[in-house]
């Protein structure tokens, strides 16, 4: 037998199917909706009006919209890891065997504990919290802090792990439509006339918004709209997408619910789509506002566009008899769309001094009461309505009747959604004339050239003829922030205007009179917008109550800023297939296999993971690297150093971009040749270091650090976006597009003369810090005369997949050459005792250059580069900075890493001072004894003098100062 629930109309419903019962459960309560049923209307059509539970006060809360902007409607929804807070059930979809629960209440919705912060209203105004919990001092940690931590948020956060799955997209388009409403799809049909590659994108599950409600042959004018689309190969349509963001230069982010709450469909749950558009057009329509009259929040009072959606799309009736409250003629449709539903509306109670034209008439004809110059005073009832007192408009609320009704429809004028306009930097401009804020078409958001790249479409621009239909006629809007006009305070301290968060009228007032001008602060102060709101519905009407606080225009107030995401994202959208072994990926080089395979020891560096020594037989680590050394030392060996950063800059302004990033010059450097380079960030605090090839005329090649590769990348980026971004200067991180593989020791020339190809690797054709381009053993190559080791050395970068051939074809020709692949450790080692500092190592982000005497690498020609002021600062001038030195231990143990030298004398709190730390600390295998790099007060100048490095075991250490370069001052061996 078929389960028609109560409040089911016999008819209607365009988006339902009544041929499919759906079971679900709320609370415990085991309910059955259609096919098509939204989760809200699905419980409204079981008579469930009571929805939530404001967040501040705990008042009974019915649902307000019908769309992305309700703002009470709010469950948990499923079970175990699927668990998810905060649904929102005007839509979310029903399927079958959904279970949801009530939030914010215990022990249930309808008898929750929390309704007595109701009672002690009063004393709960806004910003109460400010003023309460800092007195007194002592109870902030173990009685306030807890206490509000319990409070925060609406619904409980999942603990179980999320099985489904998640995905991120990337598309791009000339032209990228946002609403598929009338105006969005006529829009998107003249881009692809004009040739343009066109996505259109739409939030729900349907086309068309609410023209075909509203309008005989409006779903005839969207299905011909769209056979027209679908028969086209350069348009996409995308429904169930919703655009969260618009940033700079076309780039936009949506999120595609493919499977939402559907774990059997086979599909991931939901996909991140990141866009490129050329264009972008907003036609995402506009939303109705509330009006502020004494209680109404209580269930059953409805934005009337919301009501005629549930009665037209759902066949359900959020009441049997309606009382319509309104300013404009657009709510007039909500009453002849419920009689004709055969619901009964006793009256519509209008603003406005007459009411005049097609819709009343057609309401009077419908045999509808017409009310005008009127207000509701108040709204009786505390879980559901139950009446209306009707006063006059003009009046401070004296109720001239009461009118039994179980619902109330209120329409306060329309907004349009202007979200993503204002997210990429569109400016708004207020329209008096209809009493909204609006796209300003003078002051666009601006696209990369320039100009502007995003246009509102429809009544997203203010053109209100398309809010729900093709055309209008009705009367203007009668802007009413206050019904009715005079009401006194204990009227309009029940007039709320942020349902979701207890934000009343009076809140806004005392804001003002505590000095908030700014809206902005009024908004902190009071949460008004806040959360999920983002001004969706609280924003014109709070705006144009503190105007009236503050005695000015609205425009003169402004609006907040409108903040993405336009409806909230999960985390596990954004993450996508970033968790688990994904979440941090691990980096891995081309040659990673034959390293494991030859008895890598591995070491994270950053997110790869290098080898740290070669293990062979029973040998451990420390024997492996003493092995490496001197195979390198004495003959040739090969790392891989394919983890270095590696960024192009390309421009014709690359080579000024160069001078400001690195201390010295880099666009006098030639084509071909090579040149260390260090980069200080804006603190003047030395931050990479590495050698720069000069590629072509206008291409530079920087090398990084390991570990900065991208971090680098982010800076060049950072100050091309925010500081220069009118400069021609392009950057690419190819770090991954290349293997990088070091050539070092003696034989190294020798190993790679074996190799057929067209490269001539002799001193004349390739001298030290020069660079050459062509192939060895058939592969492409790229060969840099550079070292780190202090050997003669080459670094071949080879196309990736090419990397592992290569890397075969040097050790199957240096059999007889003792060839020997070295590890991390070694290379350390190698470049301690040639005294080259390691980022990381000698610095610690309080280091400049002249610290670690690489004065010769800032170059006394340049004005400017980043940091150069920074370093002129008095405490970077001061003569007692710590300088570099080399350290010899006297006892041949190898000092701590970390280890401080001790001065005489005690500092203020009893601790003996310091006079410098070892940064860098070995033993070195060519010297045959331990070395140390350090940093030392004066250090330079104190060359032979011993320092004392107390131990934590009480015996102390002692090291002479020394130079840091240990081995091959000269560079003969280098330069070989």
């Amino acid at each position: 037998m078929t389960h028609v629930p109560p409040f089911r109309l016999p008819s209607g419903g365009r988006l339902i199917d009544r041929a499919f019962q759906v079971p679900f459960r709320f609370d415990g309560r085991h309910l059955r909706g259609l096919t098509g049923d939204t989760l809200a209307s699905a419980l409204l059509a079981n008579g469930q009006m009571l929805m939530g539970r404001s967040f501040k006060y705990h008042r009974p809360r019915g649902p307000l919209a019908s769309g992305a902007e309700e703002p009470n409607a709010l469950f948990g929804l499923g079970q175990g890891g699927r668990f998810e807070p905060n649904q929102r059930a005007t839509t979310t979809a029903l399927a079958n065997g959904m279970v949801l629960r009530s939030q914010n209440c215990w022990p249930s919705l309808d008898a929750d504990v929390g309704s007595v912060n109701n009672w002690l209203a009063p004393f709960l105004p806004a910003g109460f919290y400010y003023k309460t919990f800092i007195h007194p001092r002592p109870f902030w940690k173990h009685v306030f802090e807890p206490i509000i931590r319990r409070s925060a948020g609406l619904g409980r956060a999942p603990t179980d792990p999320d099985p489904d799955r998640y995905e991120q997209a990337y598309g791009f388009a000339e032209t990228v439509v946002v609403g598929g409403g009338i105006a969005g799809l006529t829009a998107a049909r003249d881009a692809a006339d004009a040739g343009d590659r066109v996505l259109v994108l739409e939030q729900t599950a349907h086309w068309g918004g609410r023209t075909p409600t509203d309008h005989d042959g409006g779903q005839a004018a969207i299905d011909a709209l769209l056979a027209d689309l679908r028969g086209r190969d350069n348009v996409t349509l995308r429904r169930n997408t919703m655009a969260t963001g618009l940033y700079d230069h076309g780039y936009l982010i949506a999120r595609e619910a493919l499977a939402d709450h559907d774990p059997n469909a086979g599909l991931p749950r939901q996909r991140l789509w990141r866009i490129r558009a050329g264009h972008v057009i907003t036609a995402t329509g506009a939303l109705e506002r509330p009006l502020s009259f004494a209680c109404n929040d209580v269930p059953g009072v409805m934005l009337a566009s919301a009501m005629r959606d549930f009665i037209a799309d759902y066949g359900v009736a959020p009441g049997r008899r309606i009382v319509v409250v309104t300013n404009n003629d657009d709510a007039y449709r909500t009453a002849l769309t419920a009689v004709a539903a055969g619901l009964e509306v006793p009256a519509i109670i209008d603003a406005r001094p007459q009411a005049t034209g097609d819709l009343p008439d057609a309401a009077r004809q419908a045999g509808i009461t017409v009310l005008t110059g009127s207000a509701i005073a108040k709204v009786k009832g505390t879980r559901h309505v139950e009446a209306v007192a009707i006063c006059d408009q003009s009046g401070e609320g004296a109720p001239k009747q009461t009118i039994e009704c179980d619902a109330v429809a209120m329409s306060g004028g329309w907004s349009p959604v202007v979200h993503l306009w204002s997210h990429c930097g569109g400016k708004l401009i207020w329209d008096e004339a209809q009493a909204m804020f609006r796209p300003d078409a003078d002051r666009p958001p601006l696209g990369a050239d320039g100009t502007g790249n995003v246009t509102a479409l429809g009544s997203a621009n203010g053109d209100l003829r398309c809010a729900g239909d093709l055309e209008r006629t009705e009367g203007a809007t009668q802007p009413v922030w206050v019904m009715p006009a005079k009401a006194p305070y204990k009227l309009r301290a029940k007039m709320w205007l942020d349902f979701q968060n207890d934000v009343k009228v009076t809140d806004v007032e005392l804001a003002a009179r505590e000095g908030y001008a700014s809206v902005e602060h009024t908004k902190r102060y009071t949460t008004l917008g806040m959360a999920t709101d983002q001004g969706k519905l609280s924003n014109i009407n709070g705006l144009a109550v503190l105007s009236g606080a503050l005695n000015q225009p609205i425009q003169a107030t402004g609006t907040t800023t409108f903040r993405p995401p336009y409806t909230p994202l999960t985390l596990a959208t954004i993450a996508a297939e970033a968790k688990g072994d994904a979440f941090q990926p691990l980096r891995k080089t081309p040659m990673h296999d034959w390293h494991e395979r030859h008895g890598a020891s591995w070491e994270p560096v950053g997110h790869w993971r290098r080898a740290y020594a070669y293990l062979r037989g029973t040998e451990d680590r420390h024997a492996a690297v003493h092995r490496e050394i001197m195979a390198v030392r004495n003959g040739v060996g090969t790392l891989d150093a394919s983890t270095l950063g590696k960024i192009i800059v390309k421009g014709p302004d690359a080579g000024r971009f160069m001078d400001l990033l690195y201390t010295n010059m880099m666009s006098t450097l030639a084509v071909g040749k090579c040149r260390y380079g260090l980069m200080c960030s804006e603190n003047g605090f030395l931050m990479d270091d590495g050698v720069v090839a000069r590629l072509s005329e206008d291409t530079w090649l920087c090398h990084t650090t390991t570990g900065g590769a991208d971090r680098i990348h982010g800076h060049m980026e950072d100050w091309l976006q925010c500081e220069w971004w009118d400069w021609k200067v392009y950057t690419a991180n190819v770090t991954e597009e290349y293997a990088q593989i070091a050539v070092a020791g003696p034989k190294a020339r020798e190993l790679l003369d074996r190799l057929p190809g067209s490269i001539d690797f002799s001193q004349d054709a390739l001298p030290f810090m020069t660079w050459v381009q062509g192939d060895i053993a058939g592969i492409p190559a790229r060969v840099f005369r550079i070292s780190f080791s202090g050997e003669l050395s080459y670094e071949i970068a080879v196309p990736a997949n090419r990397g592992p051939e290569l890397w075969e074809e040097l050790h199957n020709s240096g059999h007889d050459l003792n060839i020997t692949p070295y590890g991390t450790e070694a290379m350390h080692i190698m470049r301690a005792e040639k005294g080259f500092i390691m980022i990381g190592d000698e610095t610690d982000g309080t280091v400049i250059p002249q610290d670690l005497g690489l004065d010769w690498a800032i170059s006394k020609k340049k004005a400017d580069y980043i940091g150069k002021r920074a370093q002129r600062r008095s405490h970077m001038t001061d003569g007692n900075r710590w300088k570099l030195v080399g350290l010899e231990s006297l006892d041949d143990n190898v000092l701590p890493d970390g280890a401080y030298a001790v001065d005489e004398g005690v500092n203020a709190n009893g601790q003996r001072r310091v006079q410098g730390r070892v940064t860098s600390s070995y033993h070195s295998p060519t010297l045959g004894k331990p070395i140390a790099m350090g940093l030392v007060r004066h250090g330079p100048a104190r060359m032979g003098q011993v320092l004392d490095f107390p131990m934590p075991s009480g015996e102390v250490m002692q090291a002479r100062i020394v130079d840091p370069v240990f081995f091959d001052k000269e560079g003969g061996r280098l330069n070989g």
